[in-house]
């Protein structure tokens, strides 16, 4: 029944709307994608032409690929748990407890809290 309800002006709204948000999203996709690209290319473009006139061009450390085995992998993080569990000190988990002795205060006190209003009987 309510389907019969919305005119055809809120469905066009709905999938306009859905269609700008999924070409803003492939517009991000592509503009994350290719930024890193255009800056290697600058990057790559200005090592040449500083060693223009040596024989030998290192090759950039992206164009390598490294491999990385399970046993690395595995000191890495042995590595890291002992660092951030040293970063803690240990405690003696014993809590002491001192008994402070306060002032009289006549803002504490309960007989100040209570209104001496004499109601009739």
């Amino acid at each position: 029944m309510t389907f019969l309800l919305v005119d055809s002006m809120t469905w066009t709204i709905t999938v306009l709307g859905w269609f700008i948000v999924f070409v803003a999203l492939v517009f991000l996709i592509g503009v994350f994608l290719t930024v890193p690209k255009i800056l290697n290319w600058g990057i790559r473009r200005s090592l040449r032409k500083k060693n223009k006139d040596k024989d030998i061009v290192k090759k950039d450390v992206a164009d390598k690929e490294v491999v990385i085995t399970g046993e690395t992998n595995a000191a890495i993080a042995m590595a890291l748990y002992s660092y951030f569990n040293e970063l803690h000190d240990e405690e003696s988990n014993v809590i002491t407890i001192k008994e402070v002795r306060k002032r009289y205060s006549p803002w504490s006190s309960k007989v100040y809290s209570f209104n001496n209003v004499n109601f009739p009987r």
